[in-house]
């Protein structure tokens, strides 16, 4: 699916303009400052809706080279949509079932299944998922110190 450049400039613009009035109106001030906590995202909010005005004065003046959307091949492909609703599904379903099983469980399961049905032997995509699970929470949980949920695994948590 390809989009104009004017689509994604709107969204970049609206979501530019939500931010700095999000970080204007709830980060705090700071006494005798002329700048606080607010400086940096208004100012990469502010050049954001910059590049995003940029962006729809582009898409605008490609309009008539390029529609607004245009859809790709694989949306009448069903493995391709298949895989899509998958990634999507896979999401929600962390969502709602991380803090329930634990994120070592679920994302051992997520990625076990995206493997497996992108094309990895079985054996290779539970290893892997059993690698790169680990790596993602020592990741977070060691170096970043970001607690991951843990669910089911909370009584053995370290």
């Amino acid at each position: 699916m390809r989009f104009n450049d004017a689509v994604f400039g709107v969204i970049i613009v609206v979501f530019a303009t939500a931010m700095m009035i999000f970080a204007e109106t709830t980060f705090p001030g700071l006494p005798g400052q002329d700048y606080g906590p607010a400086f940096f995202p208004v100012g990469i909010g502010g050049g954001l809706f910059l590049c995003g005005v940029a962006l729809i004065f582009q898409g605008i003046a490609k309009r008539k080279e390029a529609p607004l959307a245009q859809l790709g091949d694989w949306v009448v492909s069903p493995r391709h949509l298949i895989n899509f609703v998958l990634v999507l599904g896979s999401l929600v379903f962390y969502v709602l079932a991380s803090d329930f099983l634990g994120f070592i469980p679920t994302s051992l399961l997520i990625l076990t299944v995206l493997m497996y049905r992108f094309g990895c032997r079985p054996l290779v995509a539970v290893g892997m998922a059993v690698a790169v699970t680990f790596v993602i929470h020592s990741a977070f949980y060691f170096a970043l110190r970001v607690p991951l949920p843990w669910g089911l695994l909370q009584p053995v948590a370290w």
